[in-house]
């Protein structure tokens, strides 16, 4: 796109610099892609508007200006760039919602927008106000409620979700732990405990450090557990209260990448830094999913809406801190089975790590693509670093220190 900001002259006449401003406005036009500028180019122009030198453009301004160099544009099209640069709904458009507005920072939502057409925005008023919705309405509106701080992104999450595809990723998670902890109850004829039992170490899913060759128990320990209602009972509650919501609103790509990468972070952790222990349960991926959405939560405290939000943040909270207190006395319990020690508890702190680090990235982008993202390049790279020296700990380490290892179940 030229840069009109430069081919004016400093003193030219009102008449010409409006014709330039169109010409820059008219880049909105675009219906696929909005051309991406840079930075400075935005920032001389965001100037041109903020006469008073504000850091403010109010939408009022902006909608003229729109209005008297595009008049091409569709109405509707109008009102939802209007209602997405003006995300705070205080009449003003600050710089940085500028920049994502001209930058394309938004285009699936403004792609979805304008393709569908008949799609409006509700109203001015908040979607809470909303009356005479169904249930699956007012569940939806619950959803983005617990979830998103930003009104504009409530109401558009709200008009836009339709089910499909359907939260799976979590439920078939769920139940496939379901399934293997009542698989090995019944093998192993034990409701409790079940790993004391040297069988259920020789699986082929939990992690153990004279396994850790077979990359796959790096991962399919999760599906396992400690053999106790209560850890299974917790992570199911905790993964399904959390998990799915957040899964409504982000998608399975999204939420699928936050539990995998906790899950693995917990098994890495335990191999580098309590390296006789076994593992297993889905603790890492849980409390990666946990975390990133308490934080999020703490950093839109404001702008969170969801109800009794403090005394839930602390339910949660004491729910995390329980089952981590189980986990750290079961590591340090006799062993049924010595000299094969219990399973370590430091997945879960690997799992907090994941979801303060990169989980909040994912949580905080909602509608904007991540590879767009450079935070979520940063924590990205730093997450693939640990990654690959925690790979080289498990190859070269363990023959190094001469760590004695508790025998193959």
């Amino acid at each position: 796109m030229p840069d009109a900001s430069r081919d004016v002259p400093v003193h030219s006449s009102p008449a010409v610099a409006a014709n330039a401003e169109g010409d820059e406005i008219e880049v909105l036009e675009s219906i696929d892609v909005l051309p991406v500028a840079p930075e400075d180019q935005w920032k001389s122009l965001f100037d041109k508007f903020d006469s008073e030198s504000s850091g403010f453009i109010s939408t009022e301004r902006f909608r003229d200006l729109l209005v008297a160099h595009g008049s091409e544009l569709d109405p509707h099209k109008l009102e939802v760039l209007l209602a997405l640069a003006d995300g705070n709904a205080d009449g003003k458009i600050c710089y940085q919602d500028f920049v994502n507005l001209m930058s394309n920072k938004r285009s699936n939502s403004f792609r979805r927008a304008i393709l569908q057409g008949g799609r409006q925005l509700k109203g001015a008023g908040a979607l809470g106000e909303e009356v005479g919705l169904g249930l699956s309405q007012r569940l939806v509106r619950h959803i983005a409620y617990e979830t998103l701080p930003r009104e504009i992104d409530r109401k558009w999450y709200f008009d836009s979700y339709t089910c499909c595809p359907p939260p799976w990723l979590i439920l078939a998670i769920t139940i496939a732990e379901v399934a293997v902890f009542m698989y090995y109850g019944l093998q192993l004829d034990r409701w409790v405990l079940q790993v004391s039992s040297p069988h259920f170490l020789r699986g082929p899913l939990p992690y153990h450090p004279q396994l850790r060759i077979q990359a796959w128990r790096y991962l399919s320990y999760a599906f396992m557990h400690a053999g106790r209602i209560e850890h299974l009972g917790l992570n199911m509650a905790m993964q399904l209260l959390v998990g799915v919501p957040l899964e409504m609103v982000h998608g399975a790509l999204r939420i699928g990448l936050v539990y995998v990468c906790g899950v693995l972070a917990g098994s890495l952790a335990v191999s580098v830094t309590d390296m006789t222990a076994p593992v297993v349960g889905s603790s890492g991926g849980v409390y990666a999913l946990v975390s990133a959405h308490l934080a999020n939560v703490v950093m839109n405290w404001s702008g969170m809406k969801c109800q009794f939000k403090l005394f839930r943040m602390a339910m949660a909270l004491v729910c995390m801190s329980v089952e981590f207190g189980r986990a750290v006395w079961l590591r340090f319990y006799p062993p049924a089975f010595p000299p094969c020690p219990n399973p370590s508890f430091v997945a879960h702190l690997g799992g907090v790590m994941v979801g303060l680090t990169l989980g909040v990235v994912v949580l905080q982008n909602y509608e904007q693509r991540l590879q767009e993202q450079s935070l979520f390049w940063i924590f990205f790279s730093v997450y693939f670093l640990f990654v690959l020296c925690a790979v080289f700990w498990n190859v070269f380490a363990y023959s190094l220190l001469d760590v004695r290892l508790p025998p193959t179940p």
